[in-house]
Parts: structure tokens; C-alpha cells; sequence
């Protein structure tokens, strides 16, 4: 932890000392406020928490022009849990993003920790809280594996709103380079009021079994169609996502809800999202309904209603507040999370302040 803490510090300096050059940039989100669980046994009810609408990170990233319109491209992006400040993502220094590559008139060609596409469409497209605060799409919705390691990914460069991206991830495990490989891509469109993409991914995740241990598939594929459309004084949002394989939906194994409750996740899914954004002055509400529908015998829907507002304080610091409900059916156990914590219950409110740099 100190080595990791250290070598964050001297990121830090290095950036700032560097932020006067073209080729450098420090940029960084802090956010943190109070989180109220509901409808679980056995739990803590509120808590101070961190990163609530926008994980906490602090990132430097970088680009020389190396001729012929190509540039080297790189970005470490570093997240952190300012309310005790340790780092976050289980301990990395690094573990949100961390590539290399190139840039040029062909696409960006980047090597390293990187993004899923799938998770990107539904953060980015289909959800009004952007993937934050109670209402997070990604309570409910599709593969919940944010980024992966030993990725090489390929960008299109846009044209005429066009877009599209695809990725490989090497499985890497000692016993066998297809555990734990991944592959996705994604084509969108993005001009004017209008913003579409379609997305899939697949992870191989296969447990061997030892022993008298059976083997676990925890694979997952994931299909999304999400869109969003700026009416002027609205953003109507709306996705459909097909899931299939144990590991395709979001759920915690170790059974938030209190020793009385299963909790259980869905190998056969369809979840679809409506959801709105209204702008008003300096402030902007939120709302979406998200439903669960589990194709499998044991019928373990959920629906989702969740409710927000950001307020703009200035271009960089705003405040927010949200509320979100999910109703389980037949033994699911999904909670009401945020952009950092997956929750501990089937309710949450949270209200809290948020600052870029």
C-alpha cells in the first residue's frame, strides 16, 4: 500500500510539473457523499461514501506527434476512494486504465488495461445517470465487468457521425489462454440529436473444478441496442439488451441481503430501459425504469424505478442527489448500487457533491 500510495504521489507531481506542455494532461474527479441502504437484513444503513455519480480517479495522459498524422498515445488513470484514501479496484495503482498506442488518420491501435464497449454503450448511450448514483442502469442491466486486462482494442476515426470499435482480451491463465479471454465491438452513430450503438461482448470464465468441486461456467455474452435523443428541452433515453450464460447478469454471491435470502443471478435474460433527462435552469432531473425479464424456469424478474437530479454549482463542481427501488421476484437478488459500490440492498438514496479537474 505505501509502495502503491508513493507512486501515485510522484504521478501527481510528475503531471503537474508537465501540465504546461502540450504533450501532457492531468485531469482528475472527486466525489463523495452519503449513501442510505434499504431492504436488507443484517446491514449497515448509511454510510459516507466515495465516487456515488463518478468513480474518484486521478489520471495523466499523453500524445506526441510522431509524423505523417500518427502520434503515440498514452493513459494511467489511477482510481481512488477519497473517503478513507486508499486506492480503489481492489488495490491497483492503475486499475482503471492503462494503455499505449497509436493515433492516426486509420484509428487508434492501444495495447493494455482498457474499457468494454458494452460497458461503454450503456454508461455513455442508454443511461441518464451515466452510470452513477443509485439509479446506475448497471444495478440491473447486462455484463457488469467494466474493463479488461491484456486488451488490444481498435477506434475508427468518426465519420459523418459514424463509429465503431473492437476488442481482444487474452485470457493469460496459466493452465489455458481461452479461461479467461474476451472479445467485443460496438458501431454507433452520433450526429446531431441523435445517439445510437449496438454492442456485443463475450467473456470466457470457466472455473475448474478440484477436488470434489464441480466446474463452474461463469461465462457470459451480452447483446445491446441503446439510444438516446436530445429533444432540446429533453434527452429521452431507451435500450433493449439480450443476456445469455451464468455470468451475464449482475449479482453478488455473497448474498446482501442477510443469511434468510438467495441471492441468485440469471443465465437467460432480456432487460430493457426507458428513461428521460430534463433540463431546468442550472438544474437537470432524472428518471428511469429498467425491467428485468429472466428467461429461465425460475422466473427471477426485476424491475427497477429510480428518480435524480444534478444541480450545477459551477463548470467543474456540481451536486446531486438520487433514489432508486428494485423489486425482486423468486429469489433474485439484485441491489441498488452506485458508480462505485455494487450496494447492499433492494433501496438506496444518496445525495452527495462532485468536482472535475
Amino acid at each position: 500500500m505505501k509502495t502503491s500510495c508513493g507512486a501515485l504521489l510522484l504521478l501527481v507531481l510528475a503531471g503537474g510539473a508537465a501540465r504546461g506542455q502540450s504533450a501532457l494532461d492531468l485531469y482528475g474527479v472527486l466525489d463523495a457523499g452519503v449513501v442510505r441502504h434499504g431492504g436488507c437484513a443484517n446491514c449497515a444503513t448509511g454510510a459516507l461514501s466515495a465516487g456515488i455519480a463518478s468513480p474518484s480517479l486521478l489520471g495523466i495522459r499523453g500524445r506526441e506527434a510522431l509524423g505523417e498524422r500518427v502520434a503515440a498515445v498514452f493513459t494511467l488513470e489511477a482510481g481512488l476512494l477519497n473517503d478513507t484514501g486508499e486506492p480503489d479496484q481492489n488495490g491497483r495503482l492503475f486499475g482503471r486504465l492503462a494503455y499505449i498506442g497509436l493515433d492516426g488518420r486509420l484509428g487508434a491501435l492501444t495495447l493494455g488495461r482498457q474499457d468494454n464497449p458494452q460497458y461503454l454503450s450503456l454508461t455513455d448511450v442508454a443511461d441518464p445517470f451515466k452510470g452513477g448514483m443509485a439509479g446506475n442502469a448497471g444495478n440491473l442491466m447486462g455484463y457488469t465487468v467494466k474493463r479488461y486486462d491484456n486488451t488490444i482494442k481498435y477506434a475508427t476515426p468518426p465519420l459523418r457521425g459514424i463509429h465503431a470499435s473492437a476488442i481482444y482480451s487474452f485470457g493469460e491463465s496459466p493452465y489455458s489462454s481461452a479461461a479467461n479471454r474476451a472479445w467485443g465491438a460496438m458501431l454507433g452513430y452520433a450526429k446531431g440529436p441523435l445517439n445510437v450503438s449496438v454492442a456485443h461482448q463475450r467473456k470466457d470464465n470457466i472455473i475448474a473444478g478440484n477436488g470434489g468441486a464441480a466446474t463452474l461456467d461463469t461465462s457470459a455474452r451480452n447483446t445491446l441496442v441503446a439510444a438516446n435523443v436530445n429533444l432540446g428541452h429533453a434527452t429521452v433515453f431507451a435500450a433493449y439488451g439480450v443476456n445469455k450464460g451464468q455470468g451475464s447478469s449482475p449479482w453478488d454471491p455473497a448474498n446482501p441481503y442477510g443469511a434468510l435470502a438467495l441471492a441468485l443471478g440469471s443465465g437467460d435474460s432480456r432487460d430493457v430501459l426507458l428513461g428521460v433527462a430534463l433540463p431546468f435552469g442550472r438544474a437537470t432531473y432524472l428518471a428511469s425504469y429498467i425491467r428485468k425479464d429472466d428467461r429461465e424456469a425460475a422466473n427471477r424478474d426485476a424491475r427497477q424505478i429510480a428518480v435524480g437530479l444534478t444541480y450545477t454549482l459551477s463548470r467543474r463542481t456540481d451536486f446531486y442527489a438520487a433514489y432508486a427501488k428494485i423489486r425482486n421476484s423468486n429469489g433474485a437478488g439484485y441491489t441498488v448500487g452506485n458508480a462505485s459500490d455494487a450496494g447492499r440492498g433492494s433501496a438506496a438514496f444518496n445525495i452527495g457533491l462532485r468536482h472535475s479537474f
